[in-house]
């Protein structure tokens, strides 16, 4: 609920709102000389821009495209251009990795108990069969900018490009303020100066110690996003978490996070997701790959990181 306003150095005001989403719990602050009328009209929008991205690609949705174009296996489906462009995204991270990262990984997160709606807590019943064959090869997207094809029966699963897509939405929605800042629980974007009027420190997280931070990053005009194996946890089986080997069905071991600076959410979500399920060995130079920052928290707890991290962490 709103609003947390203030006066700083400056002259600058800000005006902050929470809201639960995706589910995780997303802050967004905005800092500026503007009224908090205008302010509050451009938080709205971020939101609605936010819940549009979720309304389209949530698997726990039945009415989500998503899970219509996952109902239509063998068809030319017209998609939303929010789902076209993740879906694109999705499968290009797909090919860099050899399916390691694998947006048809629905069904079996599902089969892991990853299937209950965050809002609920009800499972989700599936209509959708699943035989554990399908891959990312299955995807057909055609360069029209909105029609996909899924060869055959598969559910999607687009956590790990949705909710930074969410965020870079909601960023364009705000973007010409002295600053912003969005919080989507381990996908976070700012911009411009902080209420006091420096540049924004962002927190990463101990994934052994989830009250402290292993240090914080100063950044500007970026984003900060972080994949861990304690971000979720089976409701069937407290000791398997989300991040799953495609081929195996089982957690993937080896890391327990990884966080990457990008200038853009999407890019740096999606770039985290696929370091961690590559593995300590392969983390890094992946992200440095695709021209990013990054840092990795293996499970003897050693911190490593690309070179381009040190510019970046205080």
């Amino acid at each position: 609920m709103p609003s947390n306003t203030g006066s700083t150095r400056h002259e600058l005001i800000s005006l902050s709102d929470s809201f639960l989403l995706m589910g995780t719990v997303v802050t967004i602050r905005i800092v500026g000389h503007s009224g908090v009328h205008e302010m509050r009209e451009s938080i709205d929008r971020a939101i609605a821009a936010m819940r549009a991205v979720e309304a389209t690609c949530s698997r726990f949705d039945d009415e989500s495209a998503l899970r219509e174009l996952c109902r239509h296996p063998g068809e030319h489906m017209t998609v939303p251009p929010i789902l076209y462009h993740a879906l694109r995204i999705a499968r290009e991270v797909a090919e860099m990795t050899d399916g390691v990262f694998d947006p048809s990984i629905g069904g079996l997160l599902e089969q892991q108990g990853f299937n209950r709606n965050y809002l609920t807590g009800e499972e989700v019943a599936s209509d959708i069969p699943w035989d554990g064959s399908v891959s990312f090869r299955d995807i057909t997207i055609l360069d029209d900018g909105e029609t996909v094809r899924l060869e055959k029966p598969m559910l999607l699963d687009l956590g790990a490009v949705a909710k930074g897509l969410a965020v870079d939405l909601a960023a364009k929605e705000i973007f010409g303020y002295e600053g912003f800042a969005i919080d989507a629980g381990g996908d976070v974007y700012v911009s411009g100066v902080d209420p006091s009027g420096d540049v924004w420190r962002v927190g990463i997280e101990d994934p052994v110690h989830l009250d402290r931070l292993l240090g914080s990053v100063q950044v500007q005009d970026l984003a900060v996003c972080t994949s861990g194996s304690y971000k979720r946890r089976s409701p069937k089986a407290p000791e398997v978490h989300h991040l799953l080997n495609p081929e195996t069905g089982e957690p993937v071991e080896g890391l327990l996070s990884c966080t990457v600076v990008g200038p853009q959410a999407v890019l740096a979500d999606v770039a985290a997701t696929a370091a961690f399920l590559l593995g300590p060995e392969k983390a890094l130079p992946f992200i440095e790959s695709m021209g990013l920052a990054g840092l990795c928290v293996t499970t003897d707890r050693q911190v490593r990181q690309t070179p381009s991290m040190g510019a970046y962490r205080q």
